[in-house]
């Protein structure tokens, strides 16, 4: 019986998705990962096509919004064959707020975005919204990334393939984990927990301690090492580096071309974390690998 009320519970874990789009060989490529989601439970898919009036006259407006239409009947037809029910949608103004507030009001558990900007009119339209969306989301966000990395088509498709969990033990990111463990449940394959020692902050007074530091952490990792394991049929690793935390995130990420990073963002909005130079943000900005960011509890 429980296992029975537990399924029924995880299948909602991102159940109702936005897919923001545009008009690119790279949003096309970007449709075509979401349907990795659909192992996590996702069915209803909201295709959003973002216009901003204001960045241009009259007469090209309308020939932009049959171009945008007709890009919206392609992608939504790609989403359609994966098994999603499409709706589809223009939105204008106020961009980032539009998409938050549709996400919040209809009841949406994920936004998905481009991270990368290739747009044939994308310095007028998503120049910068994959990242607008982040500062005032409660949703979790999906970036996808288009990635150059060696891998086959299938493979780069699978985000699901391997997930890189990378934690510094925090509130923020034991809720990530909550989503890992949600993510093991419904049939991720391999999951590497990522701990890394900042080198900012034991260097030179606390050098002497990493042993002892490495010794505790190790213990933490294979803690929750155990929890997932617990759960489902799934390969966990668990690492310790010493160094920069983005850095070594994006060279174990290079190394083992991992397809997707879960990691959670700061409680009070993403805005703070740019300014503090956090480590999500520049994973979105820098790492060459799909990123799934997990909000913590805002107020």
């Amino acid at each position: 019986m429980w296992r029975i009320i537990l399924y029924s519970w995880r299948i909602e874990m991102f159940d109702k998705i936005i897919v923001v789009s545009e008009v690119s060989n790279a949003s096309s490529e970007m449709v075509k990962c979401v349907k990795s989601l659909r192992s996590l439970g996702a069915e209803e898919c909201l295709l959003i096509q973002c216009f901003n009036p204001q960045d241009i006259d009259a007469g090209v407006s309308s020939y932009l919004t049959s171009v945008f239409n007709e890009n919206l009947k392609n992608q939504s037809a790609m989403l359609a064959e994966q098994g999603f029910k499409v709706k589809t949608q223009i939105i204008s103004g106020n961009i980032k707020n539009e998409i938050n507030r549709i996400a919040q009001e209809d009841q949406y558990s994920l936004i998905v975005v481009g991270a990368e900007n290739h747009s044939i009119v994308g310095s007028l339209f998503l120049g910068g919204i994959a990242y607008d969306i982040l500062y005032g989301s409660t949703k979790p966000i999906l970036l996808i990334k288009d990635t150059n990395q060696d891998q086959s088509i299938d493979d780069t498709k699978e985000l699901m393939r391997h997930i890189l969990f990378p934690t510094d033990f925090s509130e923020n990111a034991d809720i990530a984990f909550e989503k890992v463990k949600e993510m093991v449940e419904n049939g991720v394959k391999k999951v590497t927990i990522f701990h890394i020692q900042d080198e900012s902050k034991i260097n030179p007074y606390l050098l002497h301690r990493l042993v002892e530091f490495n010794e505790v952490d190790n213990g933490r990792l294979q803690k929750l090492k155990d929890e997932l394991i617990s759960l489902n049929e799934v390969e966990v690793e668990i690492q310790i580096r010493y160094g920069a935390p983005t850095a070594e995130i994006i060279k174990l990420v290079d190394k083992e071309k991992i397809p997707l990073i879960v990691m959670g963002t700061q409680g009070r909005g993403f805005i703070k974390e740019i300014f503090l130079g956090s480590v999500s943000h520049n994973i979105v900005r820098h790492a060459s690998a799909s990123v799934l960011l997990i909000p913590g509890n805002r107020e």
